[in-house]
């Protein structure tokens, strides 16, 4: 009977992983005026003024770099199918909802619509005659 090597573990093995196939891999876009994913539509960029980011699911809020990387991580996340209370990720939903000022299913609620745009506010805003100019 010949005894067949046992296989070294890699050096980044760690006895409690458990690799799933089915989970999703995320991954957001980060660069000096914008950030995107490849799981939702949202988007975050930074504001006209140069002073923090507009994040399309939260509109009316300006907020600094980290907290809107939160957000999108928060709109990454809900494109998950099955979220809710006692999923695995709901500890950390609660987490990043909190860090923005929400509960966790109101930001997933929000974080699920689809983007009604920073720009297409804008544009809107833009195409409106200006009342006052005209009295």
């Amino acid at each position: 009977m010949t005894s067949r090597p046992t296989a070294t573990p890699s050096p980044t093995w760690k006895p409690n992983h458990d690799p799933d196939p089915e989970v999703t891999t995320m991954a957001l876009t980060i660069n000096d005026t914008a950030m995107t994913s490849d799981q939702t539509a949202h988007t975050a960029r930074q504001a006209p003024s140069g002073h923090g980011w507009e994040v399309s699911w939260l509109p009316g809020q300006t907020l600094d770099r980290n907290t809107a990387i939160t957000a999108m991580t928060l709109a990454d996340t809900a494109a998950e199918p099955d979220l809710h209370e006692g999923h695995q990720l709901w500890p950390h939903i609660q987490s990043w909802a909190g860090e923005l000022g929400l509960t966790a299913p109101d930001a997933i609620a929000r974080a699920s619509q689809p983007p009604g745009g920073i720009n297409r506010q804008q544009e809107q805003a833009s195409r409106q005659p200006d009342r006052e100019a005209a009295d």
